[in-house]
């Protein structure tokens, strides 16, 4: 089936989750990128399909700015629009369904099976009269789509549509920027961090050269939004981020990962000391003192490093390696403080 043009019968039940979805949607506010994983999550269940993606059409390729299930691993996936069916859905503004992708001449047959997919629904993703990206269903199981999933992909696609047009009103730029920036510090997103470790580790792969990862976690969050509330707490992350970020040259990227985790693509290494000098000054810039509506909050992180292609050659095993020195470090310093008590 290749349009979808009719008007699907949903369910009730389902239709009142989308209700509630829309008020899930409402109190994000202008927070673009926490809409897009929460409708991609949403349609993910609401289908009952492997996965569910957002791509972002960006010159002449296809962004994977959100994913779930199958599809989690791939978030920052670039793929040609020329040839896949987001490509032609962008293209057309239609709903397109593909049943089988290894019979569907439309597909990139090769990046289905790296997602692991054989049936997927697309719908367009509008903002200002111009088709900007799709949000996609897939699943690995051939013909698992029917109109009912179609009806509720439309539905959930038209409250991105809306999300964008009250997030960026006026610049499809502006737009862009919205939906791979995390709202609360004005760092890249995890969208954006994985799009640029892909594209620095494949050009680190060609030069032969190292590149280092750092996965920072803020410690003692939770003591500070129970001691002093909320707003201290975000006021901790937004001073955190900024001390990142200052002490970070401008070829590196700075990420809010989601919650109480940062991470920092650091592109220009010598050695794995010189990786390390760049990790403490951040450390220690973070310690440095900070006061909330006159109450002392003391900022700290724990910090983990790997490094391509020492630790790993693979961006999961590189992030891994990272997120398990990082765990390393929050351990013995919680056994520290234990020790000191």
């Amino acid at each position: 089936m290749n349009e979808e043009k009719c008007t699907t019968s949903i369910p009730p039940e389902v239709l009142m989750e989308v209700i509630g979805i829309q008020t899930e949607i409402v109190k994000l506010g202008p927070d673009l990128g926490g809409v897009m994983n929460c409708v991609t999550e949403h349609v993910q269940r609401l289908t009952g399909a492997g996965g569910a993606i957002l791509e972002l059409a960006e010159g002449d390729e296809m962004v994977y700015r959100a994913s779930t299930g199958i599809a989690t691993s791939l978030l920052g996936l670039r793929l040609k629009r020329g040839t896949s069916l987001s490509g032609l859905c962008v293209q057309t503004g239609q709903v397109l369904r593909c049943d089988d992708s290894e019979t569907d001449p439309r597909v990139d047959k090769m990046a289905c099976r790296k997602v692991g997919l054989r049936a997927m629904v697309v719908a367009p993703l509008s903002h200002k009269e111009t088709t900007v990206g799709v949000l996609k269903i897939a699943s690995p199981e051939a013909g698992f789509f029917t109109r009912e999933h179609v009806g509720i992909l439309r539905l959930m696609s038209d409250m991105i549509a809306a999300a964008m047009f009250y997030s960026a009103k006026y610049e499809t730029n502006e737009l862009y920027h919205q939906a791979t920036h995390d709202m609360l510090t004005g760092l890249a997103n995890r969208a954006l961090f994985y799009d640029r470790l892909r594209q620095s580790l494949s050009q680190a792969s060609r030069q032969s050269r190292l590149l280092g990862i750092l996965n920072l976690d803020m410690d003692g969050l939770k003591s500070i939004n129970d001691q002093y509330g909320h707003r201290a707490g975000d006021a901790a992350i937004r001073e955190t981020a900024t001390r990142i970020a200052r002490n970070s040259r401008q070829s590196d990227t700075v990420a809010r990962l989601g919650g109480d985790e940062f991470g920092v693509i650091l592109s220009e290494v010598q050695d794995r000391e010189n990786a390390a000098q760049s990790a403490n000054r951040i450390a220690q810039e973070i310690r440095q003192p900070f006061r909330f509506e006159d109450n002392p909050i003391q900022l700290e992180a724990s910090i983990g490093m790997a490094l391509f292609a020492e630790d790993a050659c693979e961006m999961d095993d590189l992030l891994e390696k990272a997120d398990q020195r990082m765990y390393q470090v929050k351990k013995a310093r919680k056994a520290g403080g234990e020790r000191e008590r």
